[in-house]
Order: structure tokens, then sequence, then C-alpha cells
């Protein structure tokens, strides 16, 4: 059983609609696939009718959350959608990321680079604006070689040159809301240090006490000792690890899939679960 619990579609910042994401995955063999856009859940109904048979939905949203100053991503799993206070503060997030981005574009903009909020806003089509779609608009001007170039301190990293804050989530509130939602939480690459600052060990412990599940450990921005460390820590806290891709179509290179996550470990995330179910293909539209 091969399950893939983190990839991106168009309702955010990947590249493959939800449609096309849920047939994708199913022609790179997964038996489950997670639907886990950024602060959103606007994919969800298109990947539902496109379902094929004999693939398996994980709906979800990857958070934006910030605690002491670091950005981190909490991934959420089975929530209730509707549920009121977790929808209010994933709009807040959503509400903020145009001026964000638009606040990148001047900053860019002062650093001699002719990149412009239509290019950016055609980039990202219906998705919910973020980084990575800035971040394509320097590929396309020859800035950068690639997107994950972008994310560097002369560029677009947490406290980069061009970077701009944006509303997080403190990560103990997220963990209240999504619980609350029925959800289950995941902390997402902890070890990414490419992208900036990481969490220590100790506000991992301090989230584990407070509710959170799991520790996202495979994925493509941990090396082998980051993923032995991470593993040890989860023994040692009592959390759930798990494997993704963190597939955003052609907008990384990483395939669908290349990383996955035991079928115990999703077991016991579905087991957790009560505010929504994993739904299962009948044939798609």
């Amino acid at each position: 059983m091969r399950i893939d619990m983190h990839c991106h579609s168009t309702a955010s910042d990947g590249t493959d609609t939800p449609a096309e994401l849920v047939r994708n995955a199913a022609a790179a063999g997964l038996d489950v696939v997670a639907l886990t856009d950024h602060d959103t859940t606007r994919g969800h109904a298109e990947a539902v009718a496109a379902l094929p048979q004999g693939l398996t939905l994980v709906t979800g949203a990857e958070l934006s959350c910030r605690i002491d100053g670091i950005s981190m991503h909490l991934l959420a799993y089975l929530f209730d959608p509707e549920e009121p206070a977790l929808l209010a503060e994933r709009e807040l997030v959503r509400d903020d990321r145009v001026p964000r981005a638009q606040g990148m574009i001047a900053k860019l903009n002062g650093l001699g680079v002719p990149v412009t909020w239509e290019q950016v806003k055609r980039i990202a089509g219906d998705g919910s604006v973020g980084r990575p779609h800035v971040a394509s608009a320097l590929v396309d001007l020859g800035v950068v070689p690639t997107v994950s170039d972008a994310f560097t301190e002369e560029w677009l990293a947490d406290g980069g040159r061009a970077f701009v804050e944006k509303h997080e989530t403190d990560p103990f509130a997220a963990i209240r809301l999504v619980k609350a939602a029925g959800g289950v939480t995941v902390f997402a690459h902890p070890a990414a240090a490419k992208r900036g600052r990481t969490v220590p060990e100790s506000a991992i412990a301090e989230m584990a006490a407070a509710g959170l599940d799991g520790i996202e450990v495979d994925h493509m921005d941990h090396d082998a000792d980051a993923r032995t460390r991470l593993r040890g820590l989860a023994k040692d806290l009592g959390l759930l690890v798990t494997g993704s891709s963190d597939y955003h179509g052609s907008r990384k290179t990483v395939a669908l899939g290349e990383y996955t996550t035991d079928p115990e470990v999703y077991g016991e995330i579905t087991r957790r679960a009560t505010g929504a179910f994993p739904v299962p293909g009948t044939g798609g539209a």
C-alpha cells in the first residue's frame, strides 16, 4: 500500500488541478493521496469528483504558522472544513496573502527585479497566491534557475532581502482549532533548514504535549542525518512518523509517491480523526 500524505494543487501553489492531481496519483501507483493545499480546502470537491477507482483521498490543508518568529507549516488531516473557528482562521491567513505578495514584489522592484503583480497573478491563476508564485516569476525572468533557488536569504527565504511577513497562526492555537474540528495534526518538514530557521526540538516537545499527533520525517528537504534524528525525537515524544512527497507538480522536482507513509501510521491517523473520513474513489468524472 503506497500512501502520500502531502500534496498541492492549483488551489494553492501546485501546477496540477485537483482533478489532474488525483489522476496522476493513481497513475503513479498510489493507493492513498492527501490533498493539503495551503490554508484552503477549495480543491477538495473537484478532487473528489475526479477520484479514480482504487485511489483514496485524504482531505486536509497545510496551515501557515509561526512560533517565536520562526515560520512553520502544520499539516491538518480529516477535519470538518466548515467548523467556524478553524474556517475563520484559514480565511484570515488567506486574505493576507495578496498584500504580502504585493509587498514582496515592491521589494524586488527596489532590488532592480522587474517582476509585476500582473505576472505573479497570472502564474497563481485561481490559486491562493504565495511565495512559490513569486519564485516562479523570478525563474521566468531568469533571476534564478529554479524555484528552490529563490528561497534563499538573497531573495525570498525568511528574513531574505525580499521577504515580507504575513499573518500566521500560533501553532498551539492551530492544534487546538484542528482538534476541535475533529482533525489530526502533523508538523510538516520540521528540519527543512534551507527554508530558513527551524523550530527547536524543545518547542516540538511542547507541541507534542499540547496534542500534536506527528512529524513529517521522510521528505525531500531532510537528509539522512535529519531523518534519523527526527525518528528518534518522534519515538521519545510518542509522535507518529509520516513520509510525503510535498508534491507541487512541475514547480518542484519531487515526484508523487517519492516518499510515503507507513500503512499502520495512516491507519492510526484515520482512527484519530472524527471531523471527516477518507474518500474512496468510484471512477471519477
